[in-house]
């Protein structure tokens, strides 16, 4: 996740990290005007060949070199042209190889080194749709001119050293909205759970999920009190209802769940200015309960929770952590668990608020420490958050140990996480 919130406290700063439309046609680009070189850079043991790409129209501005191709494009919406633009630091050789299958003209290209992508469709009736993601874009010679090679395929380039290969090219791109398998899951820092419940927190992996580089949502995109339901341009809906849009990016979107949504498997779709995915079957229980305890703090192969002293930025870490301030707890100290996934509370608090007041969990919440009940005294949405359920727990009085087992349940029925804590 890289938000929960409006406005997100530095202490939880590390939770950041259908039908097919149009776009679900592969767009076919046309012939490039500008002459496009390949040089071999000699064979390797798969069989397959590198080449270095290079080609006329790069502008060096004094940090970055970009460089671009255009040309027609059909297949997608109502055709148009493309704009093909690669940039990359510093004013030296294009930072690109091409992988060629044998006896192919067919090659596809990938980074060694700082760069950025980007694809512009620029529709016939003046629509512009970029895309960030390449994962089917392809290049196919057409008609080349060749040297140092006995034929004009692009495989001999790639597997014999300093060969050349220059000529027009055409491609394809395949803009397609796509979720990936076993896509979307619970928030990774809190369990990254398959089943999804009722607003909670969840992350959308595929191709294509946005038409902009990154956008995390901001105080300005929310409307008084409710948090934006598309950012960037995109949209989800799951189970045919909207969902708050906290983050958008080509490979990943983070949501808020709506409420209201019915226990068993429901449709979720993304929608961007490219088209809508294909429906993504999640399935939904009423509660999916996870408490916030990403990799970082996994300290000698133990995932440890966390946890705040109450009212501080002190963090219950048996080491001391760069940036942070970490202390091991006591019996009778207060400290604050979050969590996702808990559902409903009194008075109810809909997906996409802020919450702005005290409530209370409708289901019973336990904590144990070693299996030695806690005192719970707050268990509800932490206040100015959106979705994130915040529990104070007083410790109880146990063996210390820097791995003392975390446990809690939900309305009596075990939660699924293996955690631990520091206790002195």
């Amino acid at each position: 996740m890289k938000t929960l919130l409006k406005t997100t406290p530095a202490a939880l700063l590390f939770m950041a990290v259908g039908l097919p439309q149009a776009s679900a046609t592969v767009a076919s680009l046309g012939a490039s005007n500008q002459r496009f070189t390949l040089t071999g850079i000699g064979p390797n043991s798969s069989g397959q060949g590198q080449a270095k790409m290079t080609w006329g129209s790069c502008v060096f501005d004094g940090t970055t070199t970009t460089c671009t191709l255009s040309g027609p494009f059909t297949g997608f919406g109502g055709g148009g042209t493309y704009n093909f633009e690669v940039s990359y630091a510093g004013n030296g050789a294009f930072p690109l190889i091409a992988v060629f299958p044998i006896g192919s003209n067919l090659f596809f290209a990938q980074a060694l080194s700082n760069f950025s992508f980007v694809v512009t469709l620029t529709e016939s009736n003046g629509t512009k749709i970029p895309f960030y993601s390449f994962a089917n874009f392809n290049f196919l010679f057409s008609g080349p001119a060749c040297t140092g090679v006995a034929t004009c395929d692009a495989a001999p380039v790639g597997q014999t050293a300093n060969a050349t290969i220059t000529g027009p090219i055409t491609g394809t791109f395949d803009p397609t909205l796509t979720i990936l398998p076993s896509g979307v899951i619970t928030a990774g820092n809190y369990g990254a759970f398959p089943i999804i419940a009722p607003a909670t927190w969840i992350e959308i992996y595929g191709d294509n999920l946005a038409n902009t580089r990154s956008q995390t949502w901001a105080g300005n995109d929310f409307n008084g009190n409710l948090a934006p339901s598309a950012l960037g341009g995109t949209t989800v809906t799951v189970g045919g209802k909207p969902a708050y849009v906290d983050f958008v990016s080509p490979g990943q979107v983070n949501v808020q769940v709506p409420s209201g949504l019915a226990a068993g498997p429901q449709p979720l779709l993304v929608t961007t200015a490219g088209g809508t995915s294909l429906a993504y079957t999640v399935t939904v229980k009423t509660t999916e309960p996870g408490l916030l305890a990403p990799p970082s703090f996994i300290l000698k192969g133990t995932q440890n929770v966390v946890a705040l002293f109450s009212g501080t930025l002190t963090y219950v870490l048996p080491v001391n952590v760069p940036g942070a301030v970490t202390a091991r707890a006591r019996a009778g100290d207060s400290i604050t668990l979050y969590g996702i996934g808990f559902g409903p509370v009194t008075p109810d608090i809909p997906a996409g608020q802020i919450v702005q007041q005290t409530n209370a969990l409708q289901s019973t919440f336990q904590v144990a420490f070693a299996g030695v009940p806690a005192t719970v005294t707050y268990a509800g949405f932490a206040p100015s958050f959106v979705g994130l359920y915040q529990f104070n727990v007083v410790v109880p009085n146990v063996a210390p140990s820097d791995t003392v087992p975390l446990t809690f349940t939900l309305a009596g029925v075990a939660g699924p996480q293996n955690l631990v804590i520091a206790v002195q």
